[in-house]
């Protein structure tokens, strides 16, 4: 509701007025009024800005400095990720390139299960899952810790790349090592739902979004997780990889490409290493996109099983590389 307008006196008045005003000029005012007029039309015209021109002005934004037409950009608090911007595709460096994942918004998404089966690489990819009752579980105290620092640890000293897919929820109750995450060159960060709540119906017993919230879920998770920088992608996987085809044209929207994964690696509540080594390692192949989980108390066993994955994957000649790479411009 837009606040009423100043008061506006009738027509007649202000027809009386510039009556008055008009009988009042006296004719030297008049003839300097006609030079002054002359005199504007002869000189130089002013320098514009291109027509392309854009400049935004911010509350609490200083003025610009003097020749620069735009103002300069606020100064950032230390330690704080920047602010959202909208859950639009996101443009790398601050230009038109689409980032690694982005389609063309209206286009349903292709799901994506692997990248071409040449090469060497695969990709590691890791989820981190925050549903409502993890975040009550951890407020309890009955569980201590959904982000699984080992694995991060491991990652960064063997100097390992790697896609982390994040819930809104988690990256709200983990800033410091989202940020950790961000600064890392190696990590790229995707979207896995705001809280971690399936797309279809009996996915694993996960309660189940309403479909008219599952463009703007999706789209809120994006803005959460880009506030932080680093190495974003319009990646997105669907929890318990659930999703039909409502699911999809959910999504349209928003420009990004869901991938599932040809390797499930089975961590969750997994209650030794050895069968999640197994696991990857029998179904590894050039391309393969592989899914763990960093969400230590429900996948105890993933920062043990992963000394090990590496290891298998070096003796069969496979390394490593970030999602982007695996999947090249097109994904299969």
């Amino acid at each position: 509701m837009n606040p009423p307008g100043p008061h506006r006196a009738g027509p007649h008045c202000d027809h009386l007025a510039v009556s008055v005003k008009i009988a009042r000029v006296p004719l030297a005012a008049t003839l300097a009024a006609v030079v002054g007029a002359v005199a504007l039309l002869a000189g130089p015209v002013p320098l514009r800005s291109p027509a392309n021109a854009r400049v935004v002005w911010m509350p609490g934004t200083p003025p610009a400095p003097p020749g620069t037409g735009t103002p300069p950009p606020p100064a950032a608090t230390p330690g704080t990720p920047a602010p959202a911007t909208t859950g639009s595709p996101a443009t790398r460096n601050g230009t038109s390139a689409a980032v690694p994942g982005a389609t063309p918004p209206g286009t349903r998404p292709s799901v994506v299960d692997h990248g071409p089966r040449t090469g060497n690489k695969v990709a590691l990819t890791f989820d981190a899952d925050m549903t409502d009752a993890m975040r009550y579980q951890l407020r309890s105290g009955a569980v201590r810790s959904y982000a699984n620092l080992k694995i991060i640890e491991l990652l960064e000293r063997e100097r390992v790349p790697a896609t982390f897919f994040l819930t809104g929820k988690w990256v709200e109750q983990y800033p410091t090592v989202t940020r950790r995450l961000a600064t890392n060159p190696r990590f790229e960060l995707a979207n896995h739902t705001y809280g971690h709540l399936a797309f279809t119906p009996d996915c694993y017993g996960l309660p189940r979004i309403p479909e008219r919230e599952m463009t703007a879920d999706v789209a809120r998770t994006f803005d959460v997780v880009s506030a932080y920088g680093g190495r974003q992608t319009r990646y997105f996987r669907f929890p318990g990889l659930c999703h039909d085809r409502t699911a999809l044209t959910a999504l349209a929207p928003l420009g990004l490409t869901v991938v599932d994964g040809d390797v499930i690696s089975g961590d969750p509540f997994a209650t030794s290493w050895r069968p999640i080594v197994r696991a990857v390692l029998a179904g590894v192949r050039p391309g393969s996109v592989i899914v763990l989980h960093v969400t230590e108390a429900n996948a105890a066993m993933t920062d043990e099983a992963l000394p090990h994955i590496l290891a298998g994957l070096a003796e069969r000649g496979l390394t490593p590389a970030p999602l982007s790479e695996v999947l090249g411009p097109t994904g299969r």
